[in-house]
């Protein structure tokens, strides 16, 4: 039995389908790709497990051999899955993503689609609202991103879901995690949020009490990459971080704020690094909630060496190190 969860993370499991590197998935002889179990919030849940926090994962999976197989993986992580929703007639959603040389990665498309379009997509309100129900004595953070918005039935999920925690005062950690191709399958790779997309975001910006931005989100969004410009423009004054990829992290937590550069290691794949930070940030912060205002350039360091040891394996969740792991990386790297 999984321990009762400290953090919920809700929104989609997918697998990720990674090209070549230099190539092109769509095209690729399929021995060259590499399936990767993925999605943000499960690589949070899963990220969670494997530092020793307890973690739920709210999602909808499909009733085909991907579902099965990330059923086993959460389960086998200690990953509480009271709220695993399994869906009959849609699958679980396959996205395409290119590598570059330097295993740099963007998301080009999906596959997998009969007809219906995706399982995660399909998530029941209803039954979101059963299963956090139990969880919410215990829990101290509900972690969401913003895909689910783009398709009305996951966006009045997480919506109920907000609800239900604003109710019993969980605080909210929003990764915004813009990706083009879930609003629009035609949308360029780098294109920005259209205002429509920005209106639905809008509500969750400005409830959550910890934001994770990359800095071209930071941008598009505020005009500013900036922390402290971004925590001043919000009515609650969140605690606020933005990435930079394999350059800097900077952050403002309450009063406390900083810049430090990432961690330079050789890079396999990138999939997955911002959902190991996010997850290392909320260890931390589940372990000490003073941080929260109180902020410390230690967590942040914490959370970014988890970042940096996924990138050194492929896919989003096997890489996924534990805490003495990162506190082993974090002593050889002074």
């Amino acid at each position: 039995m999984a321990a009762a969860p400290q953090v919920i993370c809700l929104g989609e499991a997918l697998v990720d389908r990674l090209g070549p590197l230099g190539g092109d998935p769509t095209t690729a002889p399929p021995d060259q790709c590499d399936d990767r179990l993925g999605g943000a919030p499960a690589n949070v849940a899963c990220a969670l497990a494997r530092l020793g926090t307890p973690a739920a994962f709210v999602g909808r999976l499909g009733c085909d051999p991907i579902g099965d197989a990330f059923s086993r993986l959460l389960a086998e992580r200690g990953v509480h899955l009271s709220g695993l929703q399994r869906d009959a007639s849609r699958p679980t959603r396959i996205v395409l993503v290119r590598r570059d040389a330097t295993g740099d990665r963007s998301f080009g498309g999906f596959a997998g689609d009969r007809g219906e379009r995706f399982a995660d997509q399909a998530l029941d309100a209803t039954a979101v609202d059963a299963a956090l129900q139990p969880l919410l004595a215990e829990a101290r953070w509900l972690q969401v991103g913003t895909i689910p918005l783009a398709s009305p039935a996951s966006a009045s999920a997480l919506e109920a879901a907000v609800r239900l925690v604003a109710a019993a005062e969980v605080p909210i950690a929003l990764d915004v995690n813009w990706r083009p191709t879930f609003w629009d399958p035609a949308a360029a790779a780098a294109a920005g949020p259209p205002d429509a997309a920005v209106a639905l975001m809008r509500p969750l910006l400005q409830r959550a009490a910890l934001i994770k931005l990359a800095a071209e989100e930071a941008q598009w969004l505020f005009g500013s990459s900036d922390p402290a410009v971004i925590r001043a423009s919000l009515p609650q004054q969140p605690a606020v971080v933005v990435t930079d990829g394999g350059a800097q992290v900077a952050w403002c937590f309450g009063a406390s704020s900083g810049v430090m550069p990432a961690y330079s290691v050789p890079v396999v794949d990138s999939t997955g690094a911002g959902d190991a930070f996010l997850a290392g940030l909320l260890h931390q912060l589940c372990s000490h909630p003073q941080l929260l205002e109180a902020g410390s350039a230690e967590a942040v360091r914490f959370a970014s060496a988890c970042g940096a040891l996924v990138c050194g394996g492929a896919g989003a969740i096997d890489p996924q190190p534990t805490d003495a792991q990162v506190e082993a990386f974090l002593a050889a790297s002074v």
